[in-house]
């Protein structure tokens, strides 16, 4: 008699921008389904075009959330800030799509992976703020930012707080990380702290202080990192394995 087969846990990944999901656009997107593939779960793709009520039956079967990088960004009205001149445009779509899984996943534990513009996101839906352009506000002289993507992905050094789960995870309190994003994390919102900076300062992860529950957002993009480094791994094999123990059809 064969054992039986625990069903794969559901995680489900909204859409990086509604224009993207409109054009078939799915480069960037499948880094997020293959990463969560590579981790043993199942990836559920979430439009970004979903009533209230569609958007809520699927995500009444989720065990997780991923909330993947986007090139929009957050509306500022939505942290009380005036527009900067290099903010770029907002996606509704997206950030309704992002608060509405937050508000679940937080109220039915479940665990959330947000990586920068989901980090960004679930900072703002936490009532913090971000900084709306890193180059021109922090005059910093780390490379953050990949405008174009043209020529090598810049990379740079992370410190981890000895208490996180992310210096846990990377074995130390350092990590070597991509960076492609212009804005980041300001103060931080209700429930979360910072565990990890730059070394200019700018935010690169905070973790979830609320309750028990797993919800960590990086600035970086592991999904892109999977292939050679050990904390990409292990950040969406911990995503899973929570999962697997977090509330289901709650």
């Amino acid at each position: 008699m064969s054992a039986e087969i625990a069903p794969k846990s559901r995680v489900g990944i909204p859409y990086r921008t509604r224009k993207e999901e409109l054009n078939n656009k799915r480069e960037a997107y499948d880094k997020y389904v293959a990463a969560v593939k590579a981790a043993g779960a199942e990836p559920v793709e979430i439009s970004l075009g979903l009533s209230t009520p569609e958007l809520m039956k699927i995500a009444h079967d989720l065990d997780a959330v991923v909330l993947p990088g986007s090139p929009a960004d957050v509306e500022p009205s939505r942290f009380h800030a005036a527009r900067h001149s290099k903010s770029g445009d907002a996606d509704t779509h997206r950030e309704e799509t992002d608060f509405a899984l937050l508000r679940h996943a937080i109220a039915e534990q479940k665990p959330v992976l947000a990586i920068c513009y989901g980090v960004q996101s679930l900072n703002v839906f936490q009532g913090g703020s971000l900084v709306q352009d890193v180059p021109s506000e922090l005059h910093t002289q780390i490379q953050h930012s990949w405008p174009g993507h043209d020529g090598p992905e810049p990379h740079h050094q992370v410190a981890l707080e000895p208490d996180s789960r992310l210096a846990r995870l990377a074995g130390g309190l350092e990590a070597r990380v991509n960076s492609s994003h212009h804005q980041a994390v300001l103060e931080p919102g209700k429930g979360l702290r910072i565990v990890s900076r730059a070394p200019d300062g700018v935010v690169e992860a905070v973790e979830w202080t609320g309750d028990a529950n797993w919800i960590v957002g990086v600035q970086w993009h592991p999904e892109r990192m999977v292939g050679n480094d050990e904390l990409a791994r292990a950040l969406f094999r911990e995503l899973v394995a929570v999962s697997r123990k977090a509330p289901v059809n709650s």
